[in-house]
């Protein structure tokens, strides 16, 4: 793939953790960190262009969804999911909140 020189600000945070990951050797370079981030934000973008063409194709055909057929999606998903841990209980997390532990 063709490389070219970029010159971009970026705050410093996001900096320490591309050096953070390098360091960690999760990723090659710094360069190498920036190029993932970029294809992900550029994967992600599509994504939400696909989408908004599929639900504008979908309301042209069926009408716009309202916000009642939202809420009806949401409960049916909700009713699906299945937990993969317990909750911890309100009185367990205060607790741990006090001792200072996550």
């Amino acid at each position: 793939m063709n490389k070219e020189r970029l010159s971009a600000s970026v705050d410093a945070e996001l900096i320490k953790a591309a050096e953070s990951a390098v360091a960690r050797g999760q990723s090659e370079s710094v360069s190498a960190w920036v190029n993932d981030a970029l294809r992900l934000k550029l994967d992600h973008d599509r994504r939400l262009e696909a989408l908004a063409a599929f639900v504008a194709a979908y309301e042209a055909d069926h009408g716009e969804i309202t916000p009642e057929e939202m809420n009806q999606a949401l409960r049916r998903a909700r009713s699906r999911a299945v937990a993969v841990r317990e909750l911890p209980s309100e009185k367990t997390a205060v607790t741990r909140k006090r001792r200072g532990s996550r």
